[in-house]
């Protein structure tokens, strides 16, 4: 069995930080990359920033600058630190891993977390 589970999101004002959390757990034997995504009301499910295991970072032209994604390895636990927030990042925010179980040989499979809410108003 593995999950990840999101957490930190909340209520912010413009201009305003915060720092979403996900970590991974149960049977796991090597988490490979791991990716943020946001749903917007209305809107589809979009990719905000991606990470590998080494630490190499990509970021959606919306977010570059502003987000910063880190991963603790030791942990499987991977952050997205929102800085500069804009009323437009509003949205559920996702956490996407690909994870290799215990048992399941060397290959990996795509898990998704629960989403955690984030609001930027005034």
């Amino acid at each position: 069995q593995v999950q990840l589970v999101e957490s930190g999101g909340g209520l912010v004002q413009p201009g305003g930080s915060l720092r979403v959390s996900c970590a991974a757990s149960g049977s796991i034997f090597h988490v490979n990359n791991m990716a943020w995504y946001r749903q917007a009301p209305g809107k589809q499910r979009e990719l905000v920033t991606t990470i590998t295991h080494e630490g190499g970072t990509n970021y959606a032209d919306s977010v570059k600058g502003r987000f910063t994604i880190s991963r603790d390895n030791t942990k499987n636990v991977v952050y997205l630190q929102m800085n500069s927030l804009k009323p437009e990042d509003t949205a559920v925010y996702y956490c996407n891993a690909q994870i290799v179980s215990r048992g399941e040989g060397l290959r990996s499979r795509d898990y998704w977390g629960q989403g955690t809410h984030v609001t930027v108003s005034s």
